[in-house]
């Protein structure tokens, strides 16, 4: 047996012995109503822990550039690049050769 597979086993186990825990909690035991009440709770704070931590993110997270300001940007690294080009075609043109044949 893998190691995934002895993991998956394992797990596979542990979820049926905690759903046998779970089900004797509410239904057989004393316990039941607060077995109950934590089940909820923990389900509720779960779900708007969530929301509260997508809400956060979207509070924090600062906006994207507009697409026509990184446009832009690109524009003018095109352009930069391009001079340098010419610069560097241009000098190499002035110099003499210096090739031997």
């Amino acid at each position: 047996m893998s190691k995934d597979q002895a993991l998956g086993f394992g797990m596979m186990v542990a979820s049926i012995v905690v759903i046998l825990i779970y089900g004797w909690l509410v239904f057989l035991s004393e316990y039941s109503l607060l077995i109950l009440k934590l089940t909820g709770f923990i389900a509720v704070a779960g779900v708007f822990g969530i929301l509260a931590w997508i809400g956060y993110t979207l509070a924090s997270t600062p906006p994207p550039k507009p697409i026509e300001e990184i446009e832009k940007e690109i524009e003018e690294e095109l352009k930069k690049l391009e001079s340098e080009t010419q610069k560097t075609t241009t000098a190499e043109e002035g110099k003499p050769s210096t090739k031997t044949t």
